[in-house]
């Protein structure tokens, strides 16, 4: 691949963090799931991509999320909030705030709405970005970092590409049989090796595939374990309290994840605004992610006792929360102003774009959404 030289530095880094994970594979008879690794690559202590020093995010990091793009992508999400907290508590709870430009454009939007939070929590494993978010949030008093989920929650949880960093599980299909696909060292570098399925595995499998069976032989894919076990974990918060969660992320419903072309998975990596499909490369100073089973996270937080309020595309989410009346309080005849927002908007809510390949995924507990995004609900595909 012709990817930018890390300088020595953070080269000497990652190969700290490989030889972490290649002890931790000879302590465990030579094979770890790749959940494991990709656990170790993002979140090991001081060296993983999200826990270590390096930008993440903007111009001089790997990539930019949406709320980079324009301060009306937060203010639609404030649309929807504005509703949840009328009906719950004037509570955020974001998790993985990125540079803290959500926060503060929703905070700001809210504000201008007379909608008053009293409480913005931040659940934040980055020290990098949590440096970032407490600079960019500094006039907000009401915003304060967390370490751990809190038990109970009442208000809005907001979510935005936070579920596809999950680590996930890799099976394969081989003679007619499913395998799990774990990760080795082979002649110095990281390697798949294929497994038999755990027990566990194999159900979350049968449960999270349609129509395995019908697959064909070398298909490859993700099982999501931790990003299930997560929306487990938000329903008993949410289900302790009142209110809703927003997720937003790439993915798709499992009839649309588990097609037969779609042979050698989802997992993408992101390395200084270059996409490839190398996890192995440079453990550390790359992100790794996989593409969100949407299927799966609403069974597991219905079954864990929340209710599904909704699922569509990004495009229409946003139209539904306003995104369009939005635009409009930037006059047309002023270019300067009106143009770059409304090429984020185009970019936000474009199929050929962001538009259809991010969903967003509504889950709570004793509340209701406006109308407009209920008429827009697509949960049937689900």
């Amino acid at each position: 691949m012709s990817l930018p030289e890390p300088d020595s530095d953070a080269l000497a880094a990652s190969h700290a963090l490989q030889q972490q994970i290649a002890d931790e594979i000879a302590r465990h008879d030579g094979a770890i799931s790749f959940a494991r690794f990709m656990e170790l690559a993002l979140y090991a202590p001081k060296l993983g991509y999200y826990s270590g020093g390096a930008a993440k995010l903007g111009q001089d990091g790997d990539f930019i999320t949406a709320p980079e793009l324009s301060s009306l992508y937060g203010a639609a999400l404030a649309r929807a909030a504005a509703a949840i907290i009328a009906q719950s508590a004037p509570n955020i709870l974001e998790f993985g705030a990125g540079t803290g430009k959500l926060a503060r454009d929703v905070l700001t939007a809210l504000a201008a709405q007379g909608v008053r939070v009293d409480s913005y929590a931040i659940l934040e494993l980055s020290g990098e970005l949590r440096a970032r978010q407490q600079e960019a949030l500094r006039d907000f008093p009401q915003v304060r970092w967390l370490d751990a989920m809190p038990e109970a929650f009442s208000g809005v949880v907001l979510a935005n590409e936070v579920l596809d960093a999950m680590p996930v599980q890799l099976v394969t299909k081989r003679d007619g049989a499913w395998a799990e696909l774990m990760v080795t060292v082979e002649q110095g570098a990281f390697s798949f090796v294929a497994r038999p399925l755990a027990a566990d595995l194999a159900a979350q499998l049968a449960r999270q595939i349609p129509d395995a069976e019908l697959l064909e032989d070398g298909y490859v894919t993700e099982i999501h374990p931790v990003a299930c076990g997560f929306m487990v974990s938000l329903s008993r918060m949410l289900g302790a309290g009142q209110g809703a969660a927003i997720l937003v992320d790439y993915g798709f419903p499992a009839h649309e994840y588990y097609l037969g072309q779609r042979s050698t998975g989802t997992v993408m990596c992101h390395y200084r605004h270059h996409a490839h499909t190398e996890p192995f490369y440079l453990p550390g100073l790359q992100d790794i992610t996989a593409h969100v089973d949407f299927t799966a996270m609403a069974l597991a937080a219905q079954d864990a006792g929340l209710d599904v309020l909704a699922y569509m595309s990004q495009a229409s989410f946003l139209l539904a929360a306003g995104i369009g009346e939005l635009l409009l309080q930037f006059d047309p005849a002023d270019p300067k102003r009106y143009l770059p927002h409304a090429n984020a908007v185009q970019k936000l809510v474009s199929p050929a774009e962001m538009g259809e390949l991010f969903k967003v995924l509504v889950v709570g507990h004793a509340v209701a959404l406006p109308d407009a995004i209920v008429r827009a609900d697509r949960s049937h595909r689900l």
